[in-house]
């Protein structure tokens, strides 16, 4: 919590403002005090948004719709005013701490208290949607623990500044990708069904303390939702139970919340909802808002901060509430390490069609006009450079995936076309599977998935279009265009002697896929050349700080996370050249040390060197 600014007003309509709890791309949320006495989390909407006159009347029409909602484990919309000079909220504030916050502080929730959240969120998310409102933004920050159940905030909101798409003029993502449905991730049409798989996500943190599609950026998340089928195996047996049907990829699988309330059945009664030490968060989140309260506003002073994670604020990815200046007074280097012998998987280019060099460019999209047994096929996400989505007349989907971040995993099924065939079948659909030319550990592969009706032999329609995919590719001379990323093989970016010098000693450079390369130092440093959403500074509150840096004239937006005392990660990510008006190919080198001298600082100045020396090797955009 920290004081008003300078020259903040200390009114909004009828609501006497305290003190700041937040900031995020939408708007300052403020606590304040309605004319009856009770406490509210005031949200002040930043001035770019005051003066469009189309979110205006977005916001208007979402807060009367947010009004409908109502319940016992929603934070209920007590006014707004969107005609004010600054268009304002207020909803009820809620003196606890968020799920992420709970988590970070006192570690995964035992299985019943994963109960009492599924049921919280259920009953919210049934509330949202008879009013006619999909959240959009069901995140561990959204999710407030009070000392008699969850709170969901922000239903609703999220949706006035995006103006009918989810993804924004400026390729800012509405939500957080580790926690966003497919459909959301891909820029689809949104139904509740959407805030289901992300409740699913939420009980999967709540149980383990991260989520199951997490990845090292933002980018890397989104493909994580859409590709990754996550292990479950690790949750307790009732907690996967409740958690995996609302993980299906398909929408039309998974349950609502009246079925998971149906399926949790009854609870019973219990004194205290959440562990002892969740609850002594919540006597402190209750202390500090007494002192709020006993303090009169004062101006707010440059770096007096007292954290509040009971904050019911609007965020957005793009904003950010901390900014770290992580490439001033860096320590300077010492002597240099010693030369150290490195072993690289890296050949020659390789002439054969299915190999490295000749798939790393292919233009995945124009490989599959049509296959056996389901006829014509179209193009429908093309997002990734190692993937394409086709649907079927029957809408059904066939995803073709070349050299992928991970590598399918089957059981050995013969051969096709001379090539060693793995199959995995999985609920709902299959994937078939070759190796890579020189390359066993990196795969072509087709999956085959229903959506609106699924395939009788999903593992025959898999097989069948990689035998077609293969015939085609062994005829394709790839020619992706000036300066793009496609063909470019990032393992020879970084001569060992300059990843020397700038990370110390390399045992090890090894490619992933086609399109990543780790360099294995004191840690790993990973560089992954890929296409999607246009980078952007993430509010997910996974990451420690999210700022920008500059990158020779380029802006790359810089994310750094402490898992633990020695472990820490710096991820510098860029947009290379855009690819059309929603995605671009972008660049992401993510430094994660083991090195426990190594401060935060450290680790990102040896980041932004190593960002550097990537971007000089690449093609002009």
């Amino acid at each position: 919590m920290e004081p008003l600014g300078p020259g903040e007003p200390a009114q909004a309509g009828r609501y006497r403002l305290l003190a700041a709890l937040g900031e995020g791309a939408m708007g300052r949320v403020l606590l304040g005090v309605a004319p009856d006495g009770r406490l509210a989390a005031v949200k002040r909407v930043h001035r770019q948004f005051a003066h469009d006159a189309g979110f205006r009347e977005r916001f208007r029409r979402e807060v009367d719709v947010s009004r409908l909602v109502s319940g016992a484990y929603t934070a209920a919309v007590m006014d707004a005013d969107p005609d004010a000079a600054t268009p304002w909220l207020a909803s009820v504030f809620v003196a606890g701490p968020s799920l992420q916050d709970a988590v970070d502080a006192t570690g995964p929730l035992p299985v019943d208290a994963v109960r009492q959240l599924a049921a919280g969120l259920a009953s919210a998310l049934a509330g949202i949607h008879r009013a006619g409102l999909v959240h959009r933004d069901l995140k561990p920050s959204n999710v407030l623990l009070a000392e008699d159940g969850p709170r969901v905030i922000d239903f609703g909101i999220a949706r006035a500044a995006e103006g009918g798409t989810d993804l924004t003029h400026t390729g800012a993502i509405l939500g957080s990708p580790a926690f966003m449905s497919p459909e959301q991730a891909e820029g689809r049409p949104l139904t509740p069904a959407s805030d289901v798989f992300s409740l699913g996500a939420l009980l999967v943190l709540a149980a383990t303390g991260r989520s199951p599609f997490a990845g090292a950026s933002a980018p890397q998340s989104l493909y994580n939702v859409v590709h990754t089928h996550p292990d479950l195996r690790v949750l307790p047996p009732d907690v996967r139970a409740l958690a995996e049907p609302c993980l299906a990829k398909d929408p039309a699988q998974r349950p609502s919340p009246a079925q998971i309330l149906e399926f949790l059945g009854p609870l019973p009664p219990v004194p205290r909802s959440w562990p002892p030490a969740v609850h002594a968060l919540i006597a402190q989140r209750q202390a500090e808002v007494r002192d709020a309260l006993a303090k009169p506003p004062k101006p707010r002073r440059r770096g007096l901060r007292i954290a509040l994670a009971a904050v019911a604020a609007v965020v957005v990815i793009g904003g950010t509430i901390t900014t770290v200046a992580l490439t001033r007074n860096a320590p300077a280097t010492t002597a240099s390490p010693p030369t150290t012998a490195v072993t690289t998987t890296t050949s020659a280019p390789n002439p054969d069609p299915l190999g490295p060099d000749r798939l790393r460019g292919v233009d995945l999209c124009k490989v599959l006009p049509s296959a056996p047994g389901v006829g014509t096929l179209t193009p429908k996400i093309d997002v990734h450079l190692f993937s394409c989505t086709y649907e079927t007349a029957r809408r059904q989907w066939l995803d073709l995936t070349i050299g992928g971040p991970v590598a399918a995993k089957g059981t050995p099924a013969g051969d096709l076309d001379g090539l060693p065939l793995s199959v995995e079948e999985k609920a709902g659909g299959c994937t078939a599977a070759v190796p890579v030319a020189d390359r066993a550990d990196t795969t072509i592969g087709v999956e085959a998935e229903g959506s609106a009706e699924k395939f009788d032999k999903p593992c025959d329609v898999a097989k069948a279009a990689l035998g077609e995919a293969l015939k085609r590719l062994r005829g394709t001379t790839a020619a992706p265009p000036a300066g793009s990323l496609a063909a470019v093989d990032p393992c020879p970016l970084v001569p060992a002697a300059t990843a020397r010098r700038i990370v110390g000693p390399v045992t090890k450079v090894e490619p992933r896929g086609l399109h990543e390369c780790q360099w294995h130092v004191a840690g790993d440093v990973t560089v992954t050349l890929e296409r999607g959403v246009p980078p952007f500074r993430t509010t997910d509150s996974y990451y420690d700080t999210s700022t920008t840096a500059d990158l020779d004239g380029v802006t790359a937006f810089v994310t750094t996370k402490r898992a633990n005392a020695a472990r820490v990660s710096c991820t510098y990510t860029w947009r290379h050249r855009p690819y059309d008006d929603r995605t671009s190919e972008n660049v992401i080198v993510d430094y994660t040390t083991s090195a426990s001298s190594l401060t935060v600082d450290d680790t990102c100045r040896q980041a932004q060197d190593f960002a550097k020396a990537v971007k000089s090797g690449l093609p002009k955009p």
